[in-house]
């Protein structure tokens, strides 16, 4: 038993490369679980979906103007992307009559329908991005990227990425906490604050883009949509109230990490897929056990209201 606990850690099979896995694979998650806390509450975890694909188009599309992978601009032009992903989302829902869950699939569809199309166009060809790591990430492959030096230790570069990321991410949440608290909730509430819920809306939306768009060549357009929504439903089968809520997400993103490099490690499998499937098993003990909204504690309930309903007064 305890040579599977180690098993990562020894230099045959990772070493020191299994930590910065998990800190990839947390900073990869964490922002997404804070973010998707607030799609879920505000009952659009399909918006996330959608835009997850959506700042494909707008990657390529930056490319192209760009002709560099590490270009900032790529960043803005996910956000455009994403930000047209909602605004077609409200346009079809507002103007025809087809339902907002019709909306969001015809745009996230169409839209990454786009973006493969224009990198099977002869400009786009020259766009050196993999379609599978596009739909599957290569988180498992960070440790096979460039290196840095800090305080003289070799970390990988995009950990420093993403931990910029994380960071400012969970930053700017914590900055606008009371207007996206209040948003979720109530928009009228937030609006006599003086607030616009619609600039809150579209901000948050380019929010998703641009974490969407970090974490893409992470773990992909697909696995992304996990992270947005595993944490935040897990966290919200255990508890009605939001700060509790977030910070159970963001400790969800932890197990997920450590348990995904376990995952990886043991069968040789795709790391960020790994992650996922702890984030899954994660959420079924949440629905088994969660203290308020979990099987267990509900039979509990219902066995104590029925012994108390027999007894006389």
């Amino acid at each position: 038993m305890m040579d599977y606990l180690i098993l990562p850690w020894t230099e045959d099979a990772l070493g020191i490369g299994a930590l910065w896995l998990i800190l990839m694979a947390f900073f990869v998650a964490l922002p997404c679980s804070q973010i998707g806390s607030f799609l879920i509450l505000r009952r659009m975890a399909l918006t996330g979906d959608a835009i997850s694909h959506s700042v494909f188009p707008g990657v390529v599309i930056a490319f192209l103007f760009t002709g560099d992978l590490s270009s900032p601009w790529l960043i803005v032009g996910a956000g455009l992307a994403g930000l047209a992903s909602t605004v077609i989302i409200e346009l079809i829902h507002k103007w025809t009559r087809v339902k907002q869950d019709a909306a969001t699939g015809i745009s996230f569809t169409a839209l990454f329908a786009l973006g493969v199309v224009l990198m099977e166009t002869r400009l786009g060809r020259n766009v050196d991005l993999d379609l599978d790591c596009v739909l599957h990430g290569k988180l498992g492959l960070l440790l096979d990227g460039g290196m840095v030096s800090i305080g003289g230790q070799m970390v990988p570069e995009p950990l420093m990425v993403m931990a910029g990321v994380a960071l400012v991410s969970v930053v700017l949440m914590a900055l606008f906490y009371r207007v996206l608290m209040l948003s979720s909730f109530d928009e009228g509430l937030a609006a006599s604050f003086g607030y616009r819920p619609a600039i809150i809306h579209y901000g948050m939306m380019f929010a998703v883009s641009f974490i969407a768009v970090a974490a893409f060549q992470a773990v992909g357009a697909i696995l992304v949509i996990a992270l947005l929504i595993l944490p935040g439903a897990s966290a919200y089968l255990c508890t009605h109230r939001l700060k509790t809520m977030l910070l159970l997400a963001a400790l969800h993103a932890l197990l997920s990490a450590v348990g995904g490099l376990y995952i990886f490690a043991w069968f040789n499998t795709n790391m960020a897929a790994a992650v996922v499937v702890c984030g899954g098993v994660l959420l079924a003990i949440a629905w088994l056990l969660g203290p308020v909204d979990g099987l267990m504690w509900k039979w509990f309930k219902d066995e104590d209201d029925d012994v108390h309903s027999a007894c006389p007064e």
